[in-house]
């Protein structure tokens, strides 16, 4: 059975980064869920106003069914997946999934989205996102790596345990 990783986080934890080396590392197609996202969604992020979970709703069973459809190819994709209920919705469609929580200081992630172009997601909104993280729990399918590491020492600490 090939791996399905939803890499997770808050915008600037590197999810892109090391979801991308992640899945070179294991030999998997890597996608990143935020081009599931429909425009109202990315037009709604742009203006500097928080996605709600109406919003996500349609986006998150997206992410499940595009997790479903790499069975036999195995993927990494990275995905916010904030909420235990976000992430209930990916394994309801999905539950052979696990997640790779990166967390990092306030500060780091601060510093890391000042310092990024090109993405939708701009650093004022990283409070919001804060104060809506729930951190993978102990029952959940996964782990938590800090991000205050190369991305090498990231995916050599994920692949160590689910690879």
């Amino acid at each position: 059975m090939r791996p399905l990783i939803v890499i997770m986080g808050v915008s600037g934890s590197g999810k892109s980064t090391v979801g991308e080396l992640l899945a070179q590392r294991l030999g998997v197609p890597y996608a990143d869920a935020d081009d599931l996202h429909p425009q109202a969604n990315v037009d709604k992020m742009a203006a500097g106003h928080p996605l709600d979970d109406d919003d996500r709703r349609p986006w998150l069973a997206e992410v499940g069914a595009a997790l479903t459809a790499a069975e036999d190819t195995g993927m990494v994709m990275a995905c916010s997946a904030l909420k235990r209920s976000y992430r209930d919705a990916i394994l309801r469609e999905e539950p052979r999934t696990r997640f790779v929580h990166l967390y990092g200081s306030r500060q780091l992630l601060e510093s890391r989205l000042e310092h990024r172009h090109g993405h939708f997601m701009p650093s004022s909104l990283l409070d919001s996102q804060l104060d809506t993280l729930e951190p993978l729990q102990a029952d959940e399918p996964g782990i938590e790596i800090g991000i205050d590491r190369t991305p090498e020492q990231i995916v050599d600490a994920a692949a160590a345990v689910l690879g």
